[in-house]
């Protein structure tokens, strides 16, 4: 009697448990996509907590490069060129006696320019992300509040002459947080330097190019894009924003990908996986709402909105102008790095770009982002891809 109570009181619970649960509410407007070109990446990786976005995008874009040209699989190691660009940055910021930001971030030229004059190494030739100081992941929160004032004290001190004793001390620092970079390794059997390994993947770095649109400085000309990451001062060729996105159509559908750099903090930029060039006077209108009570709400309210919308979110028709008053006013910053691989169409026949991100496998697409074209148009600071993928009647325009 007493099991037989038991079993009913337990066969209650569970009823009771499963009555309780809400259905979540089907949303009929959620994506469907269907790939119309994709081109072959490596395995999704985790940038965790360290500003590195631009060392994992462009090593990922020059590993679909290595892909693309021999089918061999590589991992680069992103500790190898953060460890080579953060001391070329202080020593820059040194010389410059503070003048140039010291950070985290960077763009795709760091690591074409480790490659081009360090070399690289394949990923396991250096200690694994994080686990110097205990965690399975890079996690750059110490590294930074212990070398960001190390470097100002050198830059900003009042020094009537340096010695080079700081650069052994930063160096210090540096490889206490990423390893040190190996002067030889054994990769498949055989001995490597850096610099021999680099020549080893095939690539030829001068095939490579920066692109942008802005209406501030001439087309058709390169030119230094303006922006604290590009410290460097690399240069990007300047075309109109037609050309720009068609750069990108011709080098997908050519089997080439794209090292995207550009601005992911707008309202259409889901942590879903999903970006949009969102036309909030129009959402504002289909919701019942309007410009104030659009702006009282919570960023998470706006966006549960534009989720509820979907694939029928409405988005703005992207101008030059559009991209110019952005990036004067601060709205587009280079606050991310991607890689571009493939094109996909939702059920209503828009286009999206597949975008490998660099948070592991997160999202409702396990680590891809489906940007649409009106939001890379908008959005996109500036991008690296093969001048080979570049459309002929552009290449002869700009020279290359």
């Amino acid at each position: 009697m007493k099991r037989i109570l038991v079993i009913a009181m337990a066969a209650f619970m569970v009823a009771g448990a499963h009555a309780g649960k809400k259905k979540e509410p089907v949303n009929k407007n959620k994506h469907v996509f269907t790939t119309i070109k994709e081109n072959k990446i490596t395995s999704i990786k985790d940038q965790n907590r360290s500003g590195t976005c631009w060392d994992y995008s462009t090593l990922s874009f020059f590993e679909s490069e290595i892909l693309r040209n021999s089918g061999k699989t590589y991992d680069l190691c992103e500790a190898f060129v953060a460890n080579k660009t953060y001391m070329d940055r202080a020593i820059a910021a040194v010389r410059m006696h503070g003048d140039i930001s010291f950070s985290q971030g960077g763009s795709a030229y760091d690591p074409w320019y480790c490659i081009v004059n360090y070399g690289i190494c394949p990923e396991d030739a250096m200690p694994a992300a994080g686990s110097l100081y205990g965690d399975s992941l890079n996690n750059f929160n110490e590294f930074f509040a212990v070398m960001t004032p190390y470097v100002e004290a050198v830059a900003k001190g009042d020094h009537k002459k340096l010695s080079t004793q700081w650069k052994v001390g930063l160096q210090g620092i540096i490889d206490a947080y990423l390893g040190k970079c190996p002067d030889t390794f054994t990769y498949e059997g055989k001995s490597y330097t850096p610099q021999t390994f680099a020549k080893s993947l095939g690539l030829d770095f001068d095939d490579y190019v920066s692109i942008t649109s802005f209406s501030h400085r001439p087309y058709w000309k390169p030119f230094v894009v303006e922006v604290q990451d590009n410290w460097r001062w690399a240069e990007s060729y300047n075309v109109p924003l037609d050309d720009m996105m068609r750069i990108i159509d011709n080098a997908i559908n050519e089997g080439y990908t794209i090292m995207w750099g550009g601005d992911v903090s707008e309202e259409g930029f889901t942590r879903k996986g999903l970006a949009m060039a969102i036309d909030t006077k129009q959402v504002q209108s289909l919701t019942g709402s309007d410009a104030a009570r659009w702006l009282r709400l919570t960023k998470d309210k706006k966006t549960a909105t534009i989720d509820s919308l979907g694939v029928n979110a409405p988005e703005v028709v992207v101008t030059p102008e559009m991209r110019q008053e952005a990036y004067d006013n601060w709205e587009t910053t280079d606050d991310h790095g991607m890689h571009i691989y493939g094109i996909a169409k939702d059920q209503n026949g828009k286009e999206y770009y597949m975008v490998k991100n660099s948070w592991g496998e997160f999202g409702d697409y396990k680590g891809t982002w489906y940007m649409t074209k009106a939001f890379i148009a908008y959005k996109t600071m500036d991008y690296m891809v093969n001048k080979k993928a570049i459309p002929e009647d552009i290449r002869k325009k700009l020279g290359i």
